[in-house]
């Protein structure tokens, strides 16, 4: 099983490819891909798996576009993600993927970790127009 130890060195790997990281708490990162300072990918550690999270956005106030968004972020869970899905928590969209600690390795966290911040790059023009300013 993948400890908290194995998992920082995987950070320190995607360090090297020019990823930023925080330790938040013991088991808990934030970490900055390369070229995009203002997303912040969560990793938790909480065995039997690890958690990566990012918020996408609020979610917006209007009644018919939070309906359409949510029927377009349903479309993009079919069709464009390999890894991970769109979610709603209170009210935040966020991107997740859970991993199995048992047989992970870093090619397999790596390929996660991309698919994610990948979806991040590739649909934010399309989900620009849902978000609000406050």
């Amino acid at each position: 099983m993948v400890s908290r130890e194995d998992l920082e060195s995987f950070l320190v790997r995607l360090g090297a490819e020019g990823a930023s990281y925080v330790e938040l708490e013991p088991g808990m990162w934030s970490v900055s891909p390369a070229g995009a300072p203002d997303v912040q990918v969560v990793i938790h550690h909480v065995p039997p798996v690890v958690l990566l999270r990012v918020k996408v956005m609020e979610l917006p106030g209007d009644g018919a576009q939070r309906a359409t968004l949510a029927h377009r972020l349903l479309e993009l869970n079919a069709s464009d993600l390999v890894h991970g899905a769109y979610g709603v928590a209170g009210n935040d969209i966020l991107l997740t993927e859970a991993l199995e600690l048992s047989h992970l390795d870093y090619a397999e966290f790596l390929a996660a970790y991309e698919s994610i911040t990948l979806a991040l790059a590739s649909h934010a023009r399309e989900l620009a127009p849902y978000r609000e300013v406050r």
